[in-house]
């Protein structure tokens, strides 16, 4: 650990206690954890982000499609407040970056709703549509006052609870302990070949409990797409030889490794996680396009950043660049895509609504 972290790990225990008093909170019932009448499926971790939660929503939108799904999300990044339900004319602004890419993406498939008390949103979701079979939990496994029928929580093979610290310190914005309440360990971001001996050596790092599922997964990453919105110079070739990649992510460090692989040059500009694109941020982007003399050349971003820029006064400066974002995929390795499926469609099914 380096020196500057030994300073400040005073206040990561502080956070410690404060986090561990909460938790005794609930377990006693002194804080009341809410059960609802219909099947909830919580995905979250126990770190700042990074593990690949949002196409892990996507991946149980897409296996649910034969129920009537809800996603209800805080809403990180939005500038309103209270209950709101995605619609058409709905913003990143109105309802953070995440949902608007759930909505966008699946449309009327899914019903999508942001709200910092998931109790209430869970409430007004149920009131709102009374087929409703199922909701997915956006980032909910800090909020311990409802009770999820499975809590899903995510760990990057990358960085694994168990080798993180608590925030200063660490990434850990909860206790390792509070593992245990999940239902599912679904490791992320392995390599597309799962070693035996790498499987175990994550077993034994993480100790699964008896009650506990752990299952393995890895991103699977789309052929580039378009931006929509924009008149687009299209590719030359079937790969660039140059990409100016601009993110504003928790964890880019896969995404900047598989791209290496699919050109000469990659230039990468990061940002923090869910950043707010300005004039200036833009400018930098297209000047560092523009520096390159390369005849295939392109822009590209993420998914949830491309979410943030549409609806930005700046977004119309990249009309005419060939301006590309990358969706991802979560993909569970073939011995535990199987059983995983299952028991989500199974408690679905045992637990929906008017069943």
């Amino acid at each position: 650990m380096a020196f500057w972290k030994f300073l400040l790990l005073p206040f990561a225990w502080i956070y410690g206690v404060i986090v561990k008093i909460r938790h005794f909170l609930f377990d006693k019932g002194i804080l009341t954890s809410h059960v609802f009448p219909i099947p909830i499926i919580g995905v979250g971790n126990l770190s700042l982000g990074g593990t690949g939660k949002t196409p892990m929503v996507e991946y149980l939108i897409e296996l649910l499609k034969d129920y009537k799904v809800a996603v209800l999300s805080r809403g990180y990044g939005r500038k309103t407040s209270g209950f709101f339900l995605a619609d058409q004319y709905s913003t990143a602004r109105d309802i953070g970056d995440e949902p608007m890419q759930y909505y966008k993406k699946f449309g009327k498939k899914v019903i999508v709703a942001v709200d910092e008390n998931r109790v209430n949103g869970i409430s007004r979701l149920m009131q709102y549509n009374s087929s409703l079979q199922v909701i997915l939990l956006d980032d909910s496994f800090q909020h311990r006052y409802i009770k999820p029928g499975i809590n899903i929580l995510l760990t990057n093979i990358n960085k694994l609870y168990t080798n993180d610290h608590l925030i200063p310190v660490g990434k850990l914005r909860d206790i390792k302990s509070a593992a245990k309440y999940a239902d599912i360990i679904m490791v992320s971001k392995t390599d597309i070949v799962l070693s035996p001996i790498v499987q175990r050596h994550v077993e034994a790092k993480l100790k699964p409990l008896p009650h506990q599922k752990l299952y393995f997964s890895y991103l699977k990453y789309q052929k580039f797409k378009p931006v929509p919105e924009l008149e687009i110079t299209p590719l030359r070739k079937e790969k660039p030889t140059v990409i100016v990649l601009f993110t504003g992510i928790a964890n880019s460090w896969p995404l900047v490794a598989y791209l290496k692989t699919q050109c000469s040059e990659l230039y990468h500009l990061k940002f923090k996680d869910h950043h707010n694109f300005t004039l200036k941020d833009v400018e930098k982007i297209i000047n560092t396009f523009d520096d390159q003399f390369s005849m295939n050349k392109i822009i590209l971003t993420t998914e949830k950043d491309m979410m943030r820029l549409t609806k930005s006064p700046y977004f119309s400066r990249f009309n005419k660049k060939p301006f590309y974002y990358i969706p991802i995929k979560t993909k569970i390795h073939k011995p535990f895509k199987e059983d995983f499926n299952q028991q989500i469609l199974n408690y679905v099914e045992r637990n929906k609504r008017n069943s």
